[in-house]
């Protein structure tokens, strides 16, 4: 062995402690920033991008279909529970999942509604997600 082979070498447990103090110090600052600026999961509204999914799933071009109500609750996400109601100015109003309660976020929109064979009508689609 040269002697110029011991030169800049670490021990493999001090470079061990310095990526831990690293990567603890990194979570930390996250963590603190996180809470900072206010944007952890629980304080956002999960119902805009769920009713934009959802809307999706029950249009085609452009008219929302009632008979797709049922699959288009698929598009709610993994640990939540959804509920959504179409209503149409002419008196029709479906409705699928369950019961929301009175804490769930909630997105409505217009949207225009397929009332039957050749019958289009303006109505509403109304979005509510929660835990």
């Amino acid at each position: 062995m040269s002697p110029s082979s011991d030169r800049a070498t670490t021990e493999p447990l001090a470079a061990l402690v310095a990526v831990f103090a690293v990567t603890l110090g990194v979570a930390l600052y996250a963590g603190v920033v996180d809470e900072a600026f206010g944007t952890l999961d629980d304080d956002r509204n999960i119902a805009t991008p769920t009713a934009d999914a959802v809307e999706q799933r029950l249009s085609s071009a452009g008219i929302v279909q009632p008979g797709a109500l049922d699959t288009a609750l698929d598009a709610v996400p993994a640990n939540y529970h959804g509920n959504a109601t179409i209503t149409a100015t002419a008196g029709g109003r479906w409705s699928s999942g369950q019961k929301p309660p009175s804490s769930a976020d909630t997105e409505t929109r217009t949207v225009s509604v397929q009332v039957g064979p050749g019958a289009v009508r303006r109505g509403t689609l109304t979005v509510r997600v929660w835990r």
